[in-house]
């Protein structure tokens, strides 16, 4: 069991969540018995090394460290050009001029040499994968280094790629879950299969052990889909309002807001589609149909300047402010207390089953 094999008193993982998740929010998760994760996707290796090293600072308790492994994006001139020039009236809202040409922000960890090296030096003990399948030689090299490797798959078709690579365990990512789809190929049909199904079919065909992730926000979640043959749950929005996430005060407040119940699937702020609570970026894209952006990250590249443009004059409604469906039922806590009301409505659920049995 991997709660067993990682020594966590609790089947939660915190999950990654990319510029929302701190090395402070993965220790106190940690430090309370579930699995703390930090994404560093977003930064270079100098930046995951730091990230790394304040994590350890806080908790000597094993952790998950998540990097993208999405394919590199197809260049299009002149896709890049019309999606600023489609941009260009929201700018102009806000003083500013798109940016004059766009950059693949984020490089795909199959071909960031710098950061597997620190991954092997580091030696967490948990990497993650999101948005496909690692390089098999990475594979082996981190499992030689002791790493138990998770990656998320979103169809069955997925999971038996990762598991022919030597992937240890899968999180099943539902259709509900926030942020961005771990499609392995975003123009590729999606079933767009929800938690529960997606769990439930991994955990009887895929030949690895499940995390659930998607819709996840208390313990009776949690038992769900334990009941379903996972091994743990893999939570994100429900850590989102705690005050150790980097989320700014506008997130937090959308995050309690009435909006919190219709979140949006949509590629128009990185390229990939990716569930948001519905803000300004959303209407946009709703408002423009047909507009199509550009590939994923370079898109991204525009979202957030577009993003700076308008918080530098006091509009918070364009940020990434990612979230699944169970976002109603946040609840702002800190961490450890988060996680200790969980491990109660967990064993609360669970004790009904038992007698049943």
């Amino acid at each position: 069991m991997l709660a067993e094999r990682l020594g966590l008193a609790h089947p939660v993982i915190q999950a990654p969540m990319a510029g929302v998740s701190t090395p402070a929010l993965a220790a106190a998760v940690s430090n309370a018995g579930g699995l703390g994760s930090i994404g560093i996707g977003a930064t270079d290796a100098a930046g995951a090394a730091a990230m790394i090293a304040e994590l350890r600072a806080r908790s000597d308790r094993p952790f998950n460290v998540n990097v993208f492994v999405h394919a590199p994006a197809v260049r299009d001139a002149s896709a890049e050009a019309a999606w600023l020039e489609r941009l260009r009236p929201a700018f102009a809202e806000f003083g500013a001029e798109p940016p004059a040409r766009l950059s693949e922000i984020y490089p795909s960890f199959n071909g960031d040499p710098q950061m597997l090296a620190l991954l092997l030096r580091e030696r967490p003990a948990v990497a993650s994968f999101h948005f496909g399948v690692p390089q098999p030689g990475a594979v082996r090299a981190l499992k030689a280094a002791g790493i138990l490797l998770l990656a998320t798959a979103t169809s069955l078709a997925e999971a038996e790629a990762l598991r022919r690579t030597g992937i240890d365990a899968v999180v099943a990512q539902g259709i509900e879950a926030g942020g961005h789809r771990g499609v392995f190929d975003p123009e590729g049909p999606d079933a767009e299969l929800g938690t529960m199904a997606l769990t439930r079919l991994l955990a009887c065909r895929a030949g690895l052990p499940v995390i659930a992730a998607g819709g996840i926000m208390d313990g009776a979640g949690i038992a769900a889909a334990l009941a379903l043959g996972a091994e743990a749950a893999q939570l994100g929005t429900a850590f989102i309002a705690c005050p150790e996430s980097a989320a700014d005060a506008a997130y937090r407040a959308a995050l309690a807001g009435p909006g919190a119940a219709a979140t949006r699937m949509t590629r128009a702020i990185s390229g990939r589609p990716a569930r948001a609570l519905a803000n300004r970026f959303t209407a946009l894209a709703e408002g423009q149909p047909d507009a199509m952006p550009p590939a994923y990250p370079v898109a991204y590249d525009a979202g957030k300047a577009l993003n700076a443009a308008a918080k530098a004059r006091g509009e918070s409604g364009f940020g990434a402010q990612w979230a699944g469906q169970g976002a109603p039922l946040a609840r702002s806590l800190p961490a450890a207390e988060l996680m200790a009301r969980l491990a109660e409505e967990l064993a609360a659920a669970r004790l009904p089953m038992e007698y049943a049995q």
